[in-house]
Order: C-alpha cells, then sequence, then structure tokens
C-alpha cells in the first residue's frame, strides 16, 4: 500500500525557514569567497560557508515560499507515489527504491520547484518528463545508477547533481549551454577527457562537484581537465583506497577548492603534491579546505611545506587521522600568503611521540591565525621566539593550567580561546596572561576554572576586554579576580549565589552576564560604573530593588527574566520602574512572571496588580483613623438625631425577654391563670393605661387585670390583690412621680409579703412612663430604688415613631398560647 501524503508528507526540508539562515551564509559568501587578498577572515571556517552557499545560494534568490514540502525519503518506495498534492513545491523521494522516474510521475506538480531523488537507482532519465515542471530550479539524482540521459534540460534549474552515477564520461552536452541560471553543477565519471566542460564553459557557475569515487586510468597514464569558469570546486576520491588519481585539473578564477577522502601514506604522498601543483597555481585560490584525511606525520608536515608559498590564504582540514609515527621533521616556516590554518578534530593513532616533535610544527608557524579544535593534545608549546600568532583557538583539546606559563613570546596575541579544555585554577590563567601585552580577548569557557582557594593577587594581562569565564564552577570571590579593564564579561553558569560588597572596581565594564547561577539580587553599578548590558535571567532573584535603575543610570539593555518573582508588595516599585523602561528589558514581559504566592503563579509582572492601601502601612493607619471617624460621626448623628441608643436598649431588652420565655417549659405555666398581666398604676396615669396600655395588649388577647375592673366587691384591698396576683402571668408597675406619691405605694408592701421584689424574677415588668429622678424616690422605696438600679424598664418614648417598637418588646414578655381559666 502505497503511503498517503496526508499521513506522511512533512516540511522535511522547511526552505522557508532555511531560506532566512541562507541568507546570512550568502553575506559570508560574498565577503569571503569573493573578497581581495588583503582582506581579513572572520574567526571560524568559513569555507563551510562557502559550501552551503554554493549548494543551495541560487535556490534561495527567489522570494517567494517552497512550501507545501512533501517529505517520502527512506519508505521503500519502487514508484513515485500517484496522490501527490498538486501544489506541490518541495518533493524529497530520496533512500528509496525507485527505478523509473515517468512524466505521468510529475507532469501533474506544476508548481514543483525542488526534487530530490538521490540515493535510488534510477538508471536512465530523460529531461523530457519535466516538460510541465516550468519552474523546477532544484534537481537532485546523485548516487543512482545512471548510465546515460536524453538531453533537454529544464532552462530553469539553478541546482543540478548528478555526481555518483555510473556515467563513463562526464555527461555535459551542448543543451547544458541553455542552463544559464545554473549556479551548482555536480558530476561524476570513470574518466575525463580535457574539453568536457567546455559547453558550460560561458556559465558563470558557483560550484562544480566532481565525483572521483569510480574514476580510473591505466598506469603510466595521466587524463587532463579544463575546468573553466567555476568559483569554488569540490572533488571527492574514493573513501577506502590510497590517493592514486593521475589527472591535471586546470580550473581559470578558482577561489574555494575542497577536496574529500584523502588516504596518503609516506610512499604517494607525492602524488597528492602534484596533484595540488596545478589547481594551487593560479593567484586567485583563497581557500583550501580538506576533508576526510588519513596521512602520516611526515607527509602532513611535507604537505605544510608544499602550501606554504603557494597562493593559499586559508588552509582548513577536518577529520584528520595521523598514523604510523610522529617524529621529529624539518619544517621551513618560510614567508607565505597563508593567513590561518584550521584543523579539526585529529583522530592520532600514534601513541608513544615527543610533544616536541609534533607541538614544535605548529608553534613555529609564521601565521596569524591558528584553530586546532577537538583533538586529543594535551599541551601546547611556547614558540621560542616572538610569534606572528594574532589569534589562537584551541577549542575541545585536554589543556591544562600549565599551557603558555612563563611565555613571554605571545606578544601579538589578541586573541586566545581556551574553550573545553582541562583548566582548573583561575590563578594560573591570570598568570598565563601576564605576558600577553596585546591579548583582548580570552575565552576559558567550559572548564573546570574554581576561584575559591585564591586568597592573592591575580596577574592578568591589562589589555584584556573581553573574558569568557561562562559554563566553569566559579563563586562569587570570581570578582576579586577579573581583568581591571575588562568591558565585556560573561560568567553564566557558574555557582555565583551573590556579589561580594568588596569587589575590583571595573571601571570599564560595559557588559555583563550573569545568567544561570543562584543570584538572589540584582547587583548594583557602584563597582560597575560603565555597566551598559546585563544578562541576570536564571537565577534566583525574587524582589529585585527599583534602586538598581538609579544606581545603573548608563544601562541601555537588561535580561532579567525567568527568575522566581515573589509577587507581593515590596515588588511594585520595581514593576513600576521596569515598565517605565521596558524599551531596555529583555523578553519583557512574556518572561517575566509570578512564582508566589501560588494563587499568582505564572501571572505576568505586567499584570501583576495590589492596592496602594494594602501595601502602605501609613495610608492603611490614616485610612483606618478616618473611617472610624467617620463612623463616630454618623453614630453620634444617630444617637443625637434618632436616638439610636434607645432604640438599642429596646432590642436589646426584646431579645433577652424573647429568649427568656422560650427556656421557660410550657408545662410550668399551664397553671390555671385568669390574666397575662396585673397592672398597677397611679390614678394620674390612669388616662394612658386605659387609652393606650390596654388597647395595644388587649388587641393581640392579652388579658389585663384592673383593680376598678376586676376586684371582687367585698374583698378588702389587700386580699384582691393578693388574689390577682397570683391569678396572673405578669405584674406590670406603670412608674411615675405620682406613682411613689400616691396610695399605690402601699402595693410595695404586698409584693414584697409574696416575694415578686426579688432579684431575678421574671414575673415583674417596670414601665417608666415618666421620668424619675433616684433623689426623689423615698427612702421607704428602697426596693423599688434597688429594682430601678438592677434590673431593665422599659421607658415609654415621647415620639411616636417609636411606639411600635416598644409595644413589640411589651408583647414579646408575653405567651399568648398559655391556658387561661375561665374562674
Amino acid at each position: 500500500m502505497k503511503p498517503s501524503p496526508s499521513s506522511m508528507s512533512k516540511p522535511a526540508m522547511s526552505l522557508n525557514s532555511c531560506k532566512n539562515a541562507v541568507k546570512m551564509v550568502l553575506i559570508l559568501w560574498d565577503s569571503r569567497c569573493n573578497m581581495t587578498r588583503d582582506r581579513e577572515p572572520i574567526v571560524g571556517s568559513f569555507h563551510v560557508v562557502c559550501i552551503l552557499a554554493l549548494i543551495v545560494g541560487s535556490l534561495m534568490q527567489s522570494s517567494d515560499e517552497l512550501e507545501p514540502a512533501v517529505d517520502y525519503s527512506d519508505r521503500n518506495l519502487t514508484h513515485v507515489p500517484k496522490d501527490l498534492p498538486p501544489r506541490t513545491k518541495a518533493l524529497n523521494l530520496s533512500q528509496n527504491s525507485i527505478q523509473e522516474l515517468q512524466m505521468s510521475d510529475v507532469s501533474i506538480l506544476l508548481e514543483l520547484r525542488v526534487l530530490r531523488l538521490s540515493h535510488n537507482r534510477i538508471q536512465k532519465l530523460d529531461f523530457n518528463v519535466f516538460k510541465f515542471n516550468r519552474e523546477l530550479e532544484y534537481l537532485d539524482i546523485s548516487h543512482n545508477h545512471l548510465r546515460n540521459i536524453s538531453c533537454c534540460p529544464v532552462v530553469s534549474l539553478k541546482h543540478l547533481d548528478l555526481s555518483f552515477n555510473d556515467f563513463d564520461v562526464l555527461p555535459v552536452y551542448k543543451e547544458f549551454g541553455n542552463l544559464t541560471k545554473l549556479s551548482f553543477l555536480g558530476l561524476s565519471a570513470t574518466k575525463f577527457r580535457h574539453l568536457d566542460l567546455l559547453p558550460v564553459a560561458h556559465l558563470h557557475l558557483n560550484y562544480i562537484l566532481l565525483g572521483l569515487v569510480g574514476y580510473h586510468v591505466k598506469d603510466g597514464e595521466t587524463e587532463s581537465l579544463q575546468v573553466l569558469n567555476t568559483k569554488a570546486l569540490h572533488l571527492v576520491f574514493h573513501q577506502n583506497s590510497l590517493f592514486s588519481v593521475q589527472v591535471n585539473i586546470s580550473v581559470n578564477a578558482l577561489r574555494c577548492l575542497q577536496l574529500s577522502n584523502i588516504k596518503l601514506n609516506d610512499g604517494n604522498c607525492q602524488k597528492l603534491i602534484t596533484f595540488l601543483l596545478e589547481l594551487t597555481r593560479g593567484p586567485s585560490l583563497l581557500n583550501l579546505t580538506l576533508y576526510h584525511v588519513e596521512t602520516t606525520w611526515k607527509c602532513l608536515v611535507k604537505l605544510f611545506q608544499f602550501l606554504w608559498p603557494r597562493p593559499v590564504e586559508y588552509l582548513n582540514i577536518y577529520n584528520l587521522t595521523i598514523i604510523q609515527s610522529i617524529n621529529y621533521e624539518n619544517f621551513t616556516s618560510s614567508k607565505t600568503v597563508l593567513k590561518a590554518l584550521t584543523i579539526e578534530h585529529i583522530t592520532n593513532q600514534v601513541f608513544i611521540f615527543s610533544k616536541e616533535a609534533l607541538y614544535s610544527v605548529f608553534v613555529n608557524m609564521n601565521i596569524r591565525k591558528l584553530t586546532i579544535a577537538d583533538t586529543p593534545f594535551i599541551h601546547m608549546l611556547c614558540p621560542p621566539s616572538p610569534s606572528t600568532f594574532v589569534f589562537l583557538n584551541f577549542t575541545q583539546n585536554v589543556f591544562t593550567d600549565s599551557v603558555f606559563q612563563d611565555c613571554p613570546t605571545l606578544k601579538r596575541l589578541q586573541t586566545l580561546i581556551l574553550q573545553k579544555n582541562g583548566l582548573k585554577n583561575l590563578f594560573k590563567v591570570a598568570l598565563m596572561t601576564e605576558n600577553m601585552a596585546s591579548l583582548e580577548t580570552l575565552d576559558v569557557s567550559l572548564n573546570s576554572l574554581d576561584s575559591r582557594a585564591y586568597e592573592g593577587t591575580c596577574s592578568w594581562a591589562e589589555s584584556i576586554l573581553v573574558l569568557n569565564l561562562s559554563s566553569n564552577v566559579l563563586t562569587g570571590s570570581v570578582f576579586r579576580c577579573l581583568p581591571p579593564k575588562v568591558k565585556v564579561l560573561d560568567l553564566h553558569n557558574n555557582r555565583i549565589k551573590s556579589i561580594p560588597q568588596k569587589v575590583i572596581k571595573l571601571e570599564a565594564l560595559q557588559e555583563l552576564n550573569v545568567a544561570s547561577n543562584s543570584l538572589m539580587e540584582l547587583p548594583g553599578c557602584g563597582a560597575f560604573s560603565s555597566l551598559s548590558v546585563l544578562a541576570i535571567e536564571h537565577n534566583s532573584v525574587s524582589l529585585p530593588s527599583a534602586d538598581f535603575f538609579q544606581s545603573c543610570q548608563k544601562i541601555r539593555s537588561i535580561a532579567a527574566g525567568n527568575n522566581p518573582f515573589q509577587c507581593t508588595c515590596e515588588l511594585r516599585e520595581f514593576v513600576k520602574r521596569i515598565g517605565q523602561v521596558s524599551e531596555v528589558v529583555e523578553g519583557w514581559p512574556d518572561s517575566y512572571s509570578c512564582d508566589f504566592p501560588e494563587s499568582a503563579q505564572g501571572t505576568l509582572l505586567q499584570d501583576f496588580h495590589m492596592s496602594p492601601l494594602s501595601c502602605d502601612t501609613g495610608l492603611l493607619i490614616v485610612t483606618i483613623g478616618a473611617i472610624l471617624l467617620v463612623l463616630a460621626a454618623f453614630v453620634a448623628f444617630l444617637c443625637y438625631c434618632l436616638d439610636l441608643p434607645w432604640y438599642l436598649r429596646m432590642v436589646c431588652q426584646w431579645t433577652q425577654t424573647r429568649r427568656r420565655a422560650r427556656n421557660i417549659p410550657v408545662e410550668e405555666l399551664q397553671r390555671a391563670l385568669q390574666f397575662h398581666a396585673f397592672v398597677s398604676y397611679s390614678e394620674h396615669d390612669s388616662a394612658w393605661v386605659k387609652n393606650e396600655l390596654l388597647p395595644n395588649l388587649e388587641k393581640d388577647g392579652i388579658r389585663v387585670c384592673l383593680h376598678e375592673r376586676n376586684f371582687i366587691p367585698g374583698k378588702s384591698i389587700v386580699e384582691n390583690i393578693i388574689h390577682f396576683i397570683e391569678k396572673s402571668y405578669k405584674s406590670i408597675f406603670v412608674l411615675s412621680p405620682h406613682f411613689i406619691q400616691s396610695e399605690w405605694c402601699h402595693y410595695e408592701l404586698y409584693f414584697a409579703h409574696h416575694n415578686l421584689f426579688h432579684e431575678g424574677s421574671d414575673n415583674l415588668i417596670l414601665i417608666l412612663l415618666e421620668p424619675i429622678p433616684q433623689d426623689n424616690i423615698p427612702n421607704r422605696y428602697h426596693k423599688l430604688r434597688a429594682l430601678m438600679t438592677q434590673r431593665t424598664y422599659l421607658e415609654w418614648p415621647t415620639e411616636k415613631s417609636k411606639h411600635g417598637l416598644f409595644w413589640a418588646n411589651l408583647r414579646a414578655s408575653f405567651i399568648t398560647k398559655l391556658a387561661l381559666s375561665n374562674e
């Protein structure tokens, strides 16, 4: 079953994103492969840039997006899928088992621009199959079994790769001359003829790849091939055979030359030198790159000696394997135009040798730039005489702290890179630079440097301006051991918890990177008066102070995101300040979020808000005081205008009465009672009793006993009083100045006899009809005086609006459902 595009199509080569990256590559290509002889190279291996630019440069010239891209690579397909999306622009069918390509396979893909068919089993190709693919620009049919092609190529092609097939001679026909847009051409054959490339001589090719894996010629015979016009030439030899190519290749205006798979011994070393003799003759060659080289040390030094007087400015060797033995070899560092030597990834199969025999060759080279990276080298000698080196890169070796100690001959050295080595002592690293009077850039990152055991004074070269100490095990004590004039300092990914108060004054420091440490606070600029760039993200800064911006007036870029910010009151001022200078804050606002409290976790700092009242203690006290004053004024107003205390007292009495009534069992009250209340009052107050008290009580079914209405004739007053008090649930006394001055005061005697004035009695209700001054109560009424002092009483309000609450409070004292007898 064929895989469906919907399930397997994917942007394997995201040409949209690749396009942006290669734009920079093209810029570097223009500035490197086309540069004049007196230009200085960019630090690093720019030849890789040249190769990448030349392969895909022409394809990237178009501004259209090469999507959608469909990837069917490595699916064990034997035919091109029939259900391809018609609007496919990039199709990858590499690493399958496709044997034939027909017009019907691609004719519906009218917008196809990229087609990869490498590593298949195609034996023949008719370019007429692309008759309808007029926008095809990139065609890769390398690593197939092509023996012949029918030539009518698409004129829009910019990249055509026919290399590593089974052609006897180079398949370049006169129709190739119509490919005016062609930039990359990949070819291979088993033999060459002098004018094989004549049909494309007039084209402005940037890159030609020649596969010489299957090339063979009879012993003693020599062929020639003229490559008339290209900027870069890449020759790929057989990877498992000793170098034995006997073909003279001449190139006009060649700038970059790459050779892959070179296997040498002392016997065939001269063959490579002879082969290179013609290729390096022209004055325009700038860059020579060798890939996958296996050679003896003697042959390698001989190759260096051959290239030294050649017009090659940049020599690069990748994946170098040294075999057999390493002995002293004579190397004369004669005058040369070579500016930079780069060797990366050396495999040394010789385990017993003299260090001087190996290292002395490199240190005696009179060149400006030397890179030896990813090797097992454990040391490098100090040059015996003043050196011409201005750039040394020894990344990913196994150098120790002893390298270049007491070395006075590197006076011109400006850049030293010792990244990924075995350095441990920061003091020794500083001492190493003491005699490097011109050193400006030092990179000792990704080592094991430690500064904790150091107590003395660091002896740095005063000329150091850029120092990279990142990815070590340094602590805060490193700030006591730094070059005094450093401008750019990288300390990220160390173990710094704090910056000590006593540090070296770094008044020239402009850029400081302390990201990925354990810092708790933002560093001030007291010791870094010129600081303009600070990176402190991925630390433990939780409550940064807003004073940082006052201390660091020259700051123009700060990256402090991805820290565990505590979103509390203390952070408000910092957030406010950082919002005012957000243009200098890197990653704002997405990288700045709350970590505490849990309720605010994940909230962006710009969305975090706390009221000023909850954060300002003084303001809170003033606010509470103002509220209390307003409340007091409001209560005073209620008390003065609305008699609020009276209302409160009446509500309290009503509540207490209801509570006491609920606590008295009903069974206790189920006795032979005739009245709910017995009323005692003065004759002067009878009008109020009859007009106010009786109507409001009796309308709710409360039976009231009045002496003038209910006393039994013929009985004495005392007997009637005792009798009807016992037959009443409550006794109501209407108190007024008339009450204590009338004969009704004799009630006190009867109540005393019947213990009705005992404290705590619930059968007594006092109504104060008019105020009675304590001084006006006669001494003989001491019980009344005590009752008025100890018990609550109801006051009759003069305001009519309060009468409702008075009667509700009074009625709450009765249980109206008592079983009253009709005796």
